[in-house]
């Protein structure tokens, strides 16, 4: 299994995953005491900079409090970088079997990016039970997630929908059961993190996780 049991409900206490690209090194705590302080408790850090893996060794280090998620992983070498600088879990775009074998050897719990049925049935040849939804919005939303999940329902499969999805859109997404979490950048966008805005990251944390919370009552 690629997504172990306990990293699975720990995503879904959280609700809500943050999604976040650090240019500066500077930006990096500020954005997670904001987003820790709005009640986000998972992130997913993307390998888009070349500060990534050190802004994961930190929030590892200083924030342990705080799920942390290596995002964007594309090859098998960012499978064995995002573990040794303390990643929790790692989640990628598409299902790259290269990349998902690297997971397995090294133990990383592990989501791939599906948008098909096919997508589906090769994850389910790595026992995989959580899957990210990716581009969310754009392939069909949550009425299109449901039917490509309906012949696999008796699975148990759980998603992990991001791509499109705001504060306006989210509370169709977090009623359903095959939920996990919902992950966004809108939270702490580039532009909030560039600006210094933690007043703003934190109320959008805060607004996201309660409206999440909320819809789950229901």
């Amino acid at each position: 299994m690629l997504m172990n049991i306990e990293i699975q409900n720990r995503i879904k206490d959280a609700g809500i995953v943050a999604v976040l690209i650090f240019h500066e090194k500077k930006e990096i705590r500020p954005t997670i005491e904001a987003l820790s302080s709005g009640g986000v408790s998972a992130i997913e850090l993307t390998l888009r900079t070349p500060i990534a893996l050190e802004a994961i060794t930190i929030v590892h280090t200083h924030y342990p409090h705080i799920l942390c998620g290596a995002g964007t992983v594309l090859s098998p070498r960012q499978i064995s970088d995002a573990q040794k600088a303390g990643a929790d879990f790692a989640v990628a775009p598409g299902l790259n079997r290269k990349v998902m074998d690297e997971a397995k050897r090294m133990g990383l719990p592990f989501a791939p990016g599906i948008t098909t049925a096919s997508d589906i049935e090769s994850a389910l040849e790595y026992d995989c039970t959580l899957l990210k939804f990716f581009p969310a919005e754009k392939i069909g939303g949550i009425a299109y997630l449901k039917s490509l999940n309906a012949p696999y329902q008796h699975l148990g499969l759980s998603f992990l929908p991001l791509g499109g999805i705001n504060t306006a859109n989210l509370t169709s997404y977090a009623k359903e059961p095959i939920i996990a979490g919902i992950g966004g950048s809108w939270i702490a966008s580039s532009s909030l993190i560039a600006a210094g805005d933690w007043d703003a990251i934190e109320k959008n944390a805060c607004s996201a996780v309660k409206r999440f919370r909320e819809e789950r009552k229901q």
